[in-house]
This record gives structure tokens, sequence and C-alpha cells, in this order.
């Protein structure tokens, strides 16, 4: 193999450049005869004190990276997957995911208490319409806030009390060390996790046949049937579509099973669930989304799917 560097291009914040190391370290235990950089690269997202709805969704944290890889500028670019649009971008290919982490989301209080402790009218601050509309079904009362900014950021906010409490995910905090500051972990079915949740997706450009067998060493395949069956429910329903929508796939034998939602902010919720193949996961996404659009679903698409860095 040549011996020139593969450049791994990563956001600049603190959980980006920890699942950069994660990502590193993977490929350095099959590859160590490859010489590996790391390279910064800053995006719109991280530049902006807006609300992501107002600079374009969940999107703006990969357009750079994805830039610097057709460009040249770097060889793989490593991505919370949940901040991946559905549709892939043309001469780009998601060429391995690593294990997925814990999917769920934990909240993070003021008090340390959980959401039930709450008082009432508590503000509670999320940037992600899914985590909205699904708070608002457990407790109708709860002054749901915009919040910006990274993991360690939100949570010197709750800590100053500009919110009475915050909702991240359980991976964020774990990757970072922090999962001792969650006051409640969500179960799956009260929480639904967004498209992807937890899983680190390493890209690479398609006509590169070097990067890519590299790449693909460390694919993990229980999580790539999972994060596809999730993709395709999120695409059907209309690929960066602005609704609050959620998905999370697991193996059952030797099956898969996919739990899913669209809601609207104002608590309203369509969920579903279907079984399917292993080697299927892109129908099973299909059908499970047009179950619930046969439900009723389709009119209610005028969120924001905008989960944000966290």
């Amino acid at each position: 193999m040549s011996s020139s560097p593969v450049v791994i291009g990563t956001r600049g914040s603190r959980l980006a450049l920890r699942q950069t190391e994660i990502t590193l370290g993977a490929l350095q235990a099959v590859h160590p005869e490859v010489l590996f950089q790391v390279r910064e690269i800053q995006t719109s997202g991280d530049k902006s004190d807006r609300s992501l709805s107002e600079i374009g969704g969940r999107g703006v944290f990969v357009i750079e990276l994805e830039r610097a890889l057709l460009e040249r500028q770097i060889d793989i670019a490593v991505h919370s997957l949940k901040d991946l649009p559905s549709d892939e971008t043309e001469g780009l290919t998601l060429a391995a995911f690593l294990p997925r982490d814990d999917p769920r989301d934990a909240l993070i209080s003021r008090t340390g208490g959980d959401l039930s402790s709450l008082p009432k009218n508590a503000s509670v601050g999320t940037g992600s319409p899914r985590r909205a509309a699904l708070l608002r079904s457990l407790r109708a009362d709860l002054r749901i806030e915009d919040i910006r900014g990274n993991v360690d950021t939100r949570l010197r906010k709750v800590e100053e009390g500009q919110y009475d409490a915050i909702v991240l995910a359980v991976a964020g905090l774990s990757r970072l060390g922090w999962l001792d500051r969650a006051s409640e972990i969500f179960a799956i079915d009260t929480m639904l996790p967004a498209v992807g949740q937890a899983a680190i997706a390493v890209q690479v450009r398609t006509d590169d046949e070097r990067v890519t067998s590299l790449v693909r060493t460390v694919d993990d395949a229980a999580t790539r049937v999972a994060v596809t069956a999730e993709r395709a429910f999120e695409r059907r329903l209309g690929a960066g579509c602005q609704s609050p929508i959620a998905a999370y796939a697991v193996i059952d034998g030797f099956g898969l099973r996919l739990r899913g939602l669209v809601g609207n902010e104002d608590g309203s919720i369509i969920r579903g669930d279907a079984e399917g193949w292993l080697n299927q996961p892109d129908s099973l996404g299909v059908e499970l989304a047009e179950r619930l659009i046969d439900q009723g679903a389709a009119p209610i698409r005028a969120g924001v799917n905008d989960e944000g860095p966290t």
C-alpha cells in the first residue's frame, strides 16, 4: 500500500474530535502500517449562533466536510450519522459505520431530579423538534426552549440556570466521560431516538478505491443493517423533511424490527413498528413509512427535523 498519508477530516468540537479519535483507533488497529493525519474543518453549524432551522438544518454540520472530501483536501470524513441527511451526496459513500453506542436520550436537570420532578412550567432546552414533541407528550406543561451550542456549552447553560433541564444523547455524554451528569436516561419507547443516533459514520470518495477498501474493514454489519432501515424510513417520508421524525431498528433473531414515529410539536404523534428480513432493510424502512403515511403522517410533516450536533 502507498505510504502517502490518509487525511481524516472532522469538525473541531470536543465531541467530534473524540469520535474521530475512536475512528482513528479502530482504523489503526486494523492498519498499523498506514499513516493517518487528522485535519479540523470548521462548519457553518459551528460558526453560527442562530437556530438550525434558520441556517439550513442539520446538513450545515457536514457541508464543508463533504466539500473538503470532494476537493481532495481530506480522504475521510467522520460524522455523527444523525447529522447526515438521508440522501447520500453524489460522489461520496458511507464506507463504514462503527459499532453503535447507546442510542437513548438523557435528561440533565439543574437540581438532579428526573422529568417527573421538574416544577410546573419548567424550561427544558433542546434544539430537536423530535425531543420537543416527545417531551410535550409526556409533560404538556413544560416550556420547550431552543438551545444552541455543543455538549459542553449546553451543560454549562443548564448549570448556570438558563434552563431547568436539557436533553442530550447518552452516546455523546458517554464518549466525553460525562454520563454521570445525567439525571434520567429515557427508555427507548419513551424517547424514540433520532435516525442514526449514536452511530459514527465514515465517509469517503466513491472513486477512491484505496481508502474505501481500507475503511470498509472497520464497518459493523449489525449497525449498517439497522441504520439503513432507519434512513430508508426517513427518506420515504421526505429526505431533509421538516418534521419531528424518529426511528430505531434492532436485529431480532434472523430478522429486523423497526420502530418509527412522526410527530407535531403540539404533541400529536403517529407511531408504528414493522418487522422484516435482515437482507432487506431498505424495504422495511419504506414499508413502515408508508404505513404511517396511510395513518395520516403526511399532513403533519411541517416541523423542523434539526437534531443538531449532540
